[in-house]
């Protein structure tokens, strides 16, 4: 699937997968000890992944300087927020990013399985988060050794989906003449340490 974005892919392993798991037996006890052991090998494998990027990250410490004008969210009266950090911090706030959010999904999906008996999205949820961890930033630069450039330039842009504009702002900006005008209003500008 090679040259299809990444949300057209997981609608096509979404679609698949449940199309598989109605030809699978979720009653019986084994089949789902499967299941739930698949899903934890993947979260394993997630973490472990993002943990060994981690390691990278701390190792190179690139303490190149990194400025950019962090937008407000969507319907704040808050002005742009000049930020001045470096390459490693901003890979480790990147990094604490991903461990959050795998959590949540991790929590949800207990809550789904545990409280709720759903047992069909643990197939899903072993597939996809799996293919998006290999699918991020960090990890691309980190692990793969892409050089960043382009979509891999930091700050990251923020990914196009559904709920991103309401989440967040506008991705951040590097252009000169925004960086200008934030350092002349005096917003924000404080070293993050």
């Amino acid at each position: 699937m090679a040259g299809l974005s990444p949300q057209i892919t997981n609608l096509v392993i979404i679609l698949v997968m449940m199309q598989v798991s109605k030809r699978i037996p979720m009653e019986d006890p084994q089949t789902l000890m499967l299941i739930r052991g698949g899903y934890i090998l993947s979260n394993v494998i997630i973490i472990s992944i993002y943990a060994y990027v981690h390691f990278l990250i701390n190792k190179k410490k690139d303490m190149t300087t990194l400025k950019y004008v962090e937008q407000p969210q969507m319907g704040s009266t808050e002005e742009p927020k000049l930020v001045t950090t470096t390459n490693h911090k901003y890979d480790v706030e990147q990094m604490k990013a991903l461990y959050k959010a795998q959590m949540m999904g991790v929590g949800m999906m207990a809550v789904m399985h545990l409280y709720f008996k759903y047992t069909n999205p643990l197939l899903i949820q072993s597939i996809i988060p799996l293919k998006g961890a290999f699918e991020g930033n960090e990890i691309k630069i980190h692990l793969f050794g892409q050089p960043a450039i382009g979509d891999l330039k930091r700050p990251f842009k923020a990914a196009a989906g559904f709920m991103s504009g309401l989440q967040g702002g506008a991705a951040p900006t590097q252009d000169k003449k925004t960086l200008e005008a934030a350092e002349k209003a005096g917003r924000g500008g404080a070293k993050e340490e």
